[in-house]
């Protein structure tokens, strides 16, 4: 299943166009990538086992 995020320009929930896994400053998982309808930066919070999920079912690249 792809990862899904809100796009804030189409005000929708999008499917992440290239999504990586990365680690925020306080521990936390995040998923980044491209909205496919306007290009900008989407973002996803995710639980550790999502995002390893995510990686381990190459739905992701990981970035940490």
């Amino acid at each position: 299943m792809p990862i899904q995020g809100y796009s804030v320009k189409a005000k929708k929930k999008v499917n992440i166009k290239d999504p990586t896994i990365e680690m925020t400053a306080k521990g936390g998982f995040i998923a980044k990538g491209k909205c496919p309808e306007t290009g900008i930066t989407v973002c996803a919070m995710m639980s550790k086992e999502n995002a390893e999920k995510a990686i381990k079912n190459k739905e992701a690249k990981k970035g940490y």
